[in-house]
C-alpha cells in the first residue's frame, strides 16, 4: 500500500505541502499521533507515519521511538494494537533487533482460532478477514513467515458470502467492500489464486458519482471502502479507467483547505487516518489514464 500512496502528489500538485503539515499537525508532543479526541494513539501513528513517508517527509524518529518503547507490557494490547506497533517500529527502524519481534508475534499467535484464521479476540473458534489481513501484515512488516498459511486460506475461504464477496461472519448474504479487499490482499500475499468475479463484485460498489460503498445499505460511500476496493482492484489486475474521473472528483469533494480528507461526505472531522487512505486512492488513480 505504501508504495503506491507514494505516487500520490502527482494528483495533489500544489496541495502536497499542505497534507504533509497536516500529518506533522498531528503529532504530539509525546511522539504519538493523536485521534478524534486529540489522544496520542497506536493505530492513528501507523496512519501519521505512512503518510509522511508516503509524501518523503522525514521521519520523526527521535520523537516517536520513545513513544513506542512504552508499549513494553504487550499482554495490555490487542490485535489491532499490536499490528499496529510492529507496522510502526518499521517505519521508524530497520534494525529488527530494536524491535521485541518474538515477543510480538507470539501475542498475535494468541489471536489464532481453531479454523487456522485470526480473531480479534483471542482463543476464538473462528477467524475473520479483518483479523488475520492484521495478522498476516504483522508477519510481513517484521519480515517472518506466517505459519499455518494453507489453515489461514482455508478459513479464508469459509467466509464467502452468498453474493460472492467476503464477510467476516460464515454464511452472511451480503459481502463488505473492506472485508472483500482485505481477504483479497491476504489471498494475493500467500500467493493463492484469486476469481475474476471478486473483480466485478468490487467495481458494483462503485456509485456512479464515484466511491465505493461499503455494503448494500450504505447510504453513501466512503473513503477507505474507496482506497481499500481500489487497491484490490490493482492487485486482481482489472483496469480503473472506467472509474477513474469519478473516482478523483469523489477524493477531491472530501478535501479540507487544511490540508485533510473528510471519510465521507457526512463527515465534519478529518484526521490522519482518512488523509492516508485518500493517498492510497490517489496513488492508484494516478497509475491509470482516463
Amino acid at each position: 500500500m505504501l508504495q503506491v500512496a507514494r505516487l500520490a502528489p502527482k494528483q495533489l500538485g500544489e496541495s502536497r505541502d499542505l497534507v504533509a503539515g497536516f500529518f506533522r499537525s498531528c503529532l504530539n508532543p509525546d511522539g504519538g499521533f493523536r485521534n478524534r479526541t486529540g489522544e496520542s494513539d497506536l493505530y492513528y501513528t501507523v496512519f501519521g507515519l505512512e503518510g509522511l513517508i508516503a509524501l518523503q517527509e522525514p521521519v520523526p524518529t527521535d520523537r516517536v521511538t520513545p513513544y513506542l518503547r512504552r508499549f513494553d507490557r504487550l499482554a495490555q494490547l490487542d490485535l489491532v494494537h499490536l499490528a499496529c506497533l510492529a507496522r510502526c517500529w518499521v517505519a521508524v527502524s530497520r534494525d529488527l533487533s530494536v524491535i521485541p519481534v518474538r515477543d510480538i508475534l507470539e501475542r498475535v499467535e494468541l489471536h489464532r482460532a481453531g479454523d487456522g484464521g485470526y480473531a480479534l479476540a483471542a482463543g476464538a473458534d473462528r477467524g475473520n478477514a479483518y483479523a488475520s489481513f492484521l495478522a498476516l501484515g504483522a508477519y510481513e512488516d517484521l519480515q517472518s513467515p506466517l505459519p499455518g498459511a494453507d489453515r489461514l486460506l482455508a478459513a479464508l475461504a469459509g467466509l464467502r458470502a452468498h453474493d460472492g464477496g467476503f464477510s467476516n461472519v460464515p454464511g452472511d448474504t451480503h459481502g463488505i467492500t473492506t472485508v472483500t479487499a482485505a481477504a483479497v490482499a491476504a489471498m494475493r500475499s500467500l500467493g493463492a489464486a484469486t476469481d475474476t468475479y471478486l473483480g466485478m463484485w468490487l467495481l458494483d460498489r462503485c456509485h456512479s458519482s464515484g466511491g465505493f460503498f461499503a455494503g448494500p445499505d450504505a447510504p453513501v460511500p466512503d473513503l477507505l471502502s474507496t482506497a481499500t476496493a481500489l487497491h484490490a482492484l490493482s492487485s486482481l489486475h482489472v483496469p480503473l479507467g472506467g472509474i477513474r474521473e469519478a473516482c478523483l472528483d469523489f477524493v477531491d469533494s472530501l478535501w479540507t483547505n487544511r490540508g485533510a480528507f473528510f471519510g465521507t461526505w457526512a463527515d465534519d472531522e478529518a484526521d490522519c487516518e482518512y488523509t492516508y487512505y485518500a493517498l492510497l486512492a490517489l496513488g492508484h488513480l494516478s497509475l491509470e489514464s482516463a
